[in-house]
């Protein structure tokens, strides 16, 4: 038998289909729906637009948070400095400053403010002396040296005698109590003018602590 000619239309036809699927095999295949995210590292997948999406938006939320604890930190502080200036001024035992706080320090505070104490009248008895020693009269000069010696041994025997009577008072009232740097403390506070102390006294000369 005599095999039928094929048609020479129906073999370009079929090499061209077969041109065709090879190029498509050999094309990458890519999402037109997501495109590739340039700041996406490579090797990893690029992620869903609504994750990048969720992803930003945290990142400005993070942001945004720490700028309002920042601020929020800030308000706290001024208003804690405000609460202690207004505590230093009028004794409140909440907002004072650790080295004022206690029922330790406070009896030695009261103690302090409730007598006389040579060395408060340091200061003004300075400038006393100072005025006198700048006089060229060998007289003056020699009392303004006396008036030095007798300040000190006054500042230096009365703050003694002052720290030997709240030790005792302390031991009294507070025997079971932490009583460690309370001496020093009402010592400085001697130091000081009645009117420049803080925390404000709070009773008076002569008033029993």
């Amino acid at each position: 038998m005599r095999a039928d000619p094929v048609p020479l239309g129906f073999v370009f036809r079929s090499r061209a289909k077969e041109e065709k699927a090879q190029v498509a095999d050999k094309a990458p295949v890519t999402d037109s729906k997501q495109p590739r995210d340039p700041q996406a590292p490579k090797g990893r997948p690029t992620p869903k637009r609504s994750e990048a999406q969720a992803q930003r938006r945290s990142v400005a939320n993070t942001s945004m948070t720490r700028k309002d604890a920042a601020k929020r930190q800030r308000e706290e502080r001024r208003v804690q400095l405000a609460k202690q200036r207004e505590a230093l001024a009028g004794g409140d035992e909440r907002y004072l400053p650790a080295r004022d706080k206690g029922p330790v320090r406070k009896f030695a505070r009261n103690f302090v403010d409730a007598r006389f104490n040579v060395a408060e009248f340091f200061l003004p008895m300075a400038v006393i002396i100072l005025v006198l020693s700048m006089v060229r009269v060998a007289s003056m000069q020699s009392i303004a040296l006396m008036l030095w010696l007798v300040v000190i041994v006054l500042i230096v025997i009365d703050s003694i005698v002052s720290a030997f009577r709240l030790r005792k008072q302390l031991q009294e009232r507070f025997p079971d109590q932490s009583k460690r740097g309370a001496i020093p403390y009402a010592l400085m506070r001697s130091l000081q003018m009645r009117r420049l102390r803080l925390p404000k006294p709070q009773v008076k000369r002569g008033e029993r602590p």
